[in-house]
């Protein structure tokens, strides 16, 4: 069966335009609550990150979950009253331990603190106990060098699609990228809202390599768009766009599907410190493959379209595309 693509392009932005708008709201409820569009951790806001698992090699330590309101009580005995907690569960979904992130304790501060909790709660997995504590001035420095990584990956990604083919495909293939950016920040900032998922220094991280496969996708589908053009120079752009999209789709799906099974490894089976690494990887790779062929490809043909290039590309487009197939 034919995907139409271009028939049904009113249906693809819709539905981007409505994963953008939720997310932006999202965005903009955690800013009035964080002062940030995303649930910031430890990374970017400072402070100390405490994580204690019940140790239930010792017989009877884990039955009984861990309670976060007896938790709340004792941080606000003693003293953290506005301290950030979220229970960790096992498999079964039974709490089993709690990561606290609070403002930045002192190392007698943070021993009275795991004390006070073991007391209450049980024996701690020395093994699994871990205590982070991070500066506002690191986060800050994270945050710029990761915003001036991504605007010097866009200007590239710009540069290379501009010689590579001509600046229309590239100008669509940025409009993609910034709408994986947007998709995948904004879903985090949900995630964030209703189940206080966290964005730190590997959430930077992820976007970038999400940039990286999303605008890889989108090389091959203006590629075969390319060659179909200086191949059938007769052929409505609609057209073209369609059969080149439904040519390298089972490329995309795969190579896609492929990635995604990795990470879903690495999410379930990764430990709590690669999971939001991973789930925004699977975030923004999806919506990657999703902007390739819907987003990039259909913008492409309507813009060739009201330009009146539906039915030939430029002659230095023909050259260069003549030139690799003689080759």
């Amino acid at each position: 069966m034919k995907l139409q693509v271009i028939r049904q392009r009113n249906l693809w932005w819709s539905l981007s335009l409505a994963l953008i708008l939720a997310g932006l709201a999202a965005m903009f409820i955690s800013w009035q609550q964080f002062g940030v569009p995303l649930r910031p951790s430890l990374d970017f806001i400072g402070g100390t990150r405490l994580q204690f698992e019940l140790d239930c090699t010792k017989p009877g330590a884990c039955d009984q979950p861990v309670d976060v309101a007896v938790v709340r009580e004792i941080l606000a005995a003693e003293g953290h009253a506005n301290s950030s907690i979220q229970a960790i569960t096992d498999r079964t979904g039974k709490p089993v331990g709690v990561t606290i992130r609070t403002a930045p304790l002192t190392g007698e501060e943070r021993t009275k603190l795991q004390t006070a909790l073991s007391q209450k709660i049980g024996a701690f997995d020395p093994a699994k106990t871990q205590i982070d504590t991070v500066g506002p001035v690191v986060g800050q420095q994270l945050f710029t060098s990761g915003l001036l990584a991504l605007l010097v990956s866009f200007a590239g990604i710009t540069a290379y699609m501009s010689l590579r083919f001509q600046l229309d495909y590239a100008v669509f293939a940025i409009v993609a990228l910034f709408h994986d950016i947007l998709t995948t920040t904004g879903i985090f900032s949900i995630l964030g809202l209703v189940a206080g998922v966290e964005a730190d220094s590997l959430f930077v991280v992820a976007l970038l390599t999400i940039v990286g496969f999303s605008v890889n996708d989108t090389v091959v589908i203006y590629d075969r768009i390319r060659e179909t053009i200086t191949l059938n120079p007769d052929r409505h752009i609609n057209d073209i766009v369609d059969s080149a999209v439904n040519q390298t789709l089972g490329r995309s799906i795969n190579t896609t599907l492929t990635v995604l099974l990795t990470l879903f490894s690495i999410f379930f089976f990764g430990g709590e410190t690669l999971k939001n690494f991973a789930l925004a990887l699977i975030i923004g790779f999806t919506m990657g493959a999703y902007s390739s062929i819907f987003i990039a490809s259909t913008l492409l043909a309507l813009w060739r379209e009201k330009t009146g290039q539906a039915f030939s590309s430029s002659p230095s487009s023909n050259v260069v595309a003549s030139d690799e197939a003689s080759s």
